[in-house]
């Protein structure tokens, strides 16, 4: 019959359908008896102890003709240093693009990329790691390559040299996003700022890592006894396990390593602040200690995390989130990591004008736990969540290995997780209330709150005491900081030479007016590819507004700086927001500019100190060092004429925080004040670009819809 003949029957009996009968109905179908699933017994990769301490493990997969390699080194960043941290990651990235003692990281490249095959290295927390993955066909001239970078690496000092530039890049950005802010100072409360897990590398600590260091790390930790091998894939394990003892089996068995006790020192309860200006949002993390895995109580834990704090159906989400509308973002629960304790951690992400709202709200919810047990209602949903989310951990043969590899380097049993699902099932009401009276005590949290202050819809310090949370980033060693951040008064001479300056750039009385600048500036910007042309106009409403629009290549770009926003918008790409660290670059290019500190150079929170000559060309220029409110600079001054000669300051370069030097020339009356109008700059001694002033106009009329953010 066809299907339109169909329909009139089916929607007549659908009809008939009472509110009774439908009710019976679907009771009908809710008593249709589901049977219990299957026992689940994934195939256990094979385990090999050599003689010499390396534990290897097999684990056969034919169904594609690819091979999977990858050992762990017991060693990571707990083990580094801590005038040195970040050696293990970079340890971790030079291992592989540093090559072999017979071959480069380059030509490592080029032999793996026509063979669609990956040879890897990294560095973590525990350990490092080298890994590779290939077609069957390629796997002994890959595993030739994997064997020769775990036994003679050689960390090629230009790979470690743009290995540090690198980590010098996202140091200058740690800043820029709220939530890798939260989730590192929430870190450092949760388990001390000193503790191996909570440090950061600093340009200093990287600047101090040499390639000697790499040699003494490899040497010391990559070591058989100090390895766990495990390989999957598409081979025979007997033919498998004969080639791994060739490569390994005579390998000297190397010093047993010492183990480590760590401390760990939780921040005291209380509130911890870092405030963001330029963001909408907040990102509250109220953390303390959590445990490790082996803990008697882990599987009622999980449970409670998933009942309290862990998905779409937890009590936090359909409270905060769903009843009351404050958090686009809420969950946590009791961290329990593997080799050392996790972190307690709850988070909510909501607006700036919820921000105190959206705190007391979690601890009402924390509270209530006492007076509001998780329900056997809550209990169920959380179990099933977990248990049927358990078979995705081990739908892999590659999977099996991973959780088994884990085991073994943990020292935990290796039937660990076998019994995971009946220990989940057997979790209680009682055993999740009583864990949650155990651990989740309010009064023990500490609470860091990142977002605009300005924007809250309380004071922080209407909950309690506030310890503001510094963030700033410390200046890379070599960063000749005009000697002007110690500068916290004048003395005569720094006075005398700042008043030649003003007069040499026009004089008192005409700078005293200055509160706005408008220019046209032509820059040269070199490039690898050489120089490119970029005409622009500036304008600058002192002291902390900036506008620009430039033309590279015949595009149209803005970029406006604010301390309310930083932005830039080009037609067909939209408005992108600056990230924080550029923003405050370019607020302190604007108090770095001659002008600006010339109009304001008896502000009480201006600085000027010499005492000291130096040759500027055939100048016997006299050094001033600068303090313009807060922005260090150092200028060298011609004492006869008063004009500027050279600045040097600190400047954001790629690879963060570079010394910045700028050189002025050909001064010349133009808008009504004494200008140099070309400035040649470098960053770390490289020239970047020249800039030449074609006009300039003082006190333009200001359209204030320019400093606006466009919606789109």
């Amino acid at each position: 019959m066809k299907i339109h003949r169909l329909l009139p029957m089916v929607l007549a009996a659908a009809s008939l359908l009472t509110p009774a009968r439908k009710t019976a109905a679907q009771a009908t179908w809710q008593q249709i008896p589901i049977p219990p699933l299957p026992a689940f017994k994934p195939e256990q990769p094979k385990r090999i102890e050599l003689s010499n301490g390396m534990v290897i493990f097999l684990q056969e997969d034919h169904e594609l003709p690819l091979i999977d390699a990858s050992a762990r080194i017991r060693s990571g960043s707990r083990n580094e240093p801590a005038d040195k941290t970040g050696l293990a990651h970079i340890y971790g990235q030079v291992w592989r693009t540093g090559g072999t003692k017979d071959q480069t990281g380059d030509q490592l490249d080029d032999f793996l990329e026509i063979r669609a095959a990956k040879v890897e290295t990294g560095g973590g927390p525990d350990s490092t790691s080298i890994s590779m993955n290939c077609l069957k066909g390629d796997f002994d001239g890959v595993f030739k390559i994997f064997v020769d970078l775990i036994r003679n690496p050689e960390f090629r000092a230009d790979k470690l040299d743009l290995a540090q530039k690198q980590a010098d890049d996202a140091i200058s950005r740690r800043n820029d996003e709220i939530g890798e802010i939260a989730e590192r100072e929430s870190t450092k409360l949760a388990y001390g700022p000193n503790n191996p897990y909570a440090r950061e590398p600093e340009y200093s600590t990287i600047a101090a890592i040499t390639r000697q260091d790499l040699i003494d790390w490899h040497d010391k930790y990559v070591q058989p006894n100090n390895i766990i091998l495990g390989i999957s894939g598409d081979f025979d394990s007997a033919q498998m396990e004969a080639k791994l003892r060739a490569a390994f089996e005579s390998w000297p068995k190397g010093p047993e390593l010492p183990k480590e006790v760590l401390k760990y020192d939780p921040a005291n309860p209380g509130y911890y602040l870092v405030d963001k200006t330029d963001v909408n949002q907040s990102n509250i993390f109220m953390v303390t200690l959590g445990v490790t895995r082996n803990n008697p109580d882990y599987y009622a834990i999980s449970v409670f995390n998933e009942a309290f704090g862990g998905g779409f159906s937890s009590r936090l989400f359909n409270d905060i989130r769903t009843k009351r509308g404050l958090a686009y973002e809420v969950g946590g629960g009791i961290g329990a990591n593997f080799g050392h304790p996790g972190i307690e951690r709850f988070v909510i992400g909501t607006k700036s004008q919820s921000t105190i709202e959206s705190i007391e709200a979690l601890d009402q919810d924390i509270d209530h736990l006492a007076s509001q047990p998780i329900t056997e209602e809550e209990i169920r949903h959380a179990k099933e969540a977990i248990l049927n989310a358990f078979i995705f951990r081990l739908d892999s043969p590659d999977k099996v290995l991973a959780e088994r590899m884990t085991y073994e380097f943990y020292g935990y049993p290796a039937d660990w997780l076998d019994k995971y699902q009946a220990e989940i099932q057997k979790v209680t009401a009682a055993d999740v209330n009583r864990v949650a009276a155990k651990y989740v005590h309010r009064d023990q949290l500490a609470v860091l709150v990142v977002g605009n202050t300005k924007e809250f819809d309380k004071p922080l310090s209407t909950l309690g005491a506030v310890h503001d949370i510094d963030i700033a980033i410390p200046p890379p060693p070599g960063v000749k900081e005009a000697e002007s951040a110690k500068v916290t008064e004048s003395n005569e001479e720094g006075k005398v030479l700042a008043a030649k300056v003003v007069a040499a750039l026009g004089g008192e009385g005409k700078l005293a007016d200055v509160k706005a600048l408008r220019e046209q500036i032509n820059v040269m910007q070199k490039t690898p590819q050489g120089e490119i042309s970029i005409p622009m106009e500036t304008t600058i409403v002192f002291p902390d507004h900036l506008h620009v629009e430039m033309h590279p290549s015949g595009m149209t770009m803005q970029v406006v700086v604010t301390p309310d926003i930083a932005f830039m918008a080009a037609p067909g790409q939209g408005v992108h927001d600056m990230p924080g660290s550029q923003k405050e670059e370019t607020l302190a290019q604007i108090k770095r500019d001659p002008i600006f500190i010339a109009s304001h150079w008896k502000d009480p929170n201006m600085f000027f100190r010499s005492g000291e000559s130096e040759k500027v060309g055939d100048t016997d220029a006299r050094v001033v060092d600068i303090n313009s409110e807060g922005v260090t600079l150092r200028w060298w001054v011609d004492p006869q004429t008063g004009r500027i000669l050279k600045q040097i300051y600190t400047t954001l370069g790629q690879g963060g925080p570079a010394p910045g030097e700028t050189d002025f020339e050909n001064w010349k009356s133009i808008g009504g004040l004494n200008i140099p109008t070309l400035r040649h700059s470098k960053q770390n001694g490289e020239e970047t670009s020249t800039a030449e002033y074609t006009s300039l106009e003082v006190n333009p009329t200001i359209d204030p819809k320019m400093f606006e953010k466009p919606e789109h």
